[in-house]
């Protein structure tokens, strides 16, 4: 009873201090991005290199995740529609299934995923040589030097996936209601139209850039904080990838709802 009881108060208690802490590091990253922008400081070379390293872990990937999505949602909701005989409203099927939860759920995985692992294991490994430690000696802020270039890399690779994935998935939709449910491709692009407005779109890739910015913050706080040697690394690494994709999940629940509260699904 004596350890139920220090679990149940001990724990609340660190996961405030995680909370702060991770509330710290955002407040630092934005600040240096805003900073070093309007200093012209930004390591360019820095963040390019790290736009290419994420992007060759994530861009086929989500090519690959974009076609079985899309061809899902057809197949799926193409046999319901057959039944029914609405074939013509397969492209809203397309439209709001990918481009509303679709492609941002895609894209934020992928980045929970392959991107998280990448930048905690890179930060882990530096902090059990004690490198983070030694550019603090040296005077420069680690935040600044190692996770503003991968921040702002993360955030401009994001809408990147999430186009990648809508244009993929819907293009597998088409093909699939073309060529297996006998859909006509005009009346296709017509409901995918009327169904699917830029505001959609919009909300996809404003879903997308803050699923970036959490990935970045959880993976970033997980890796600085690694100690214990390599098993500290795969800890910060299982536990970046496992937060990052709860995470995204509430953010997705919580702005969709805001979506649907402020801007309806209606007819375009």
């Amino acid at each position: 009873m004596a350890a139920v009881g220090k679990y149940l108060k001990d724990t609340p208690l660190r996961s405030l201090a995680t909370l702060g802490r991770s509330g710290e590091l955002a407040v630092n990253i934005l600040k240096y991005t805003v900073s070093d922008t309007i200093a012209l400081r930004l390591p360019l070379e820095e963040v390019a290199t790290q736009m290419w390293k994420l992007l060759k872990v994530t861009a086929l990937p989500a090519l690959l995740m974009a076609v079985p999505i899309g061809a899902e949602v057809s197949v799926q909701v193409g046999g319901i529609m057959n039944q029914v005989g609405a074939n013509s409203l397969a492209g809203a099927a397309s439209g709001l299934g990918v481009v509303g939860q679709g492609a941002p759920m895609a894209a934020g995985l992928l980045m929970s995923g392959a991107a998280a692992s990448a930048i905690a294991s890179d930060l882990g490994a530096r902090a059990i040589r004690e490198e983070i430690e030694a550019i603090r000696v040296m005077g420069i802020d680690p935040v600044q030097r190692l996770v503003v270039p991968r921040f702002i890399a993360m955030v401009a690779i994001a809408p990147m996936l999430c186009i990648v994935i809508v244009a993929a998935g819907v293009a597998a939709g088409l093909v699939i209601s073309a060529n297996v449910n006998d859909v006509v491709p005009g009346s296709f692009w017509q409901s995918f139209g009327s169904f699917a407005t830029p505001t959609d779109l919009v909300f996809s890739v404003l879903k997308s850039v803050i699923f970036a910015a959490l990935v970045v913050l959880i993976a970033s706080l997980r890796g600085l904080e690694a100690k214990g040697g390599p098993k500290g690394v795969a800890n910060a690494v299982n536990a970046s990838v496992v937060l990052s994709v709860f995470c995204i999940f509430m953010t997705n629940l919580v702005v969709s709802q805001i979506q649907m509260m402020f801007f309806p699904a209606r007819l375009a």
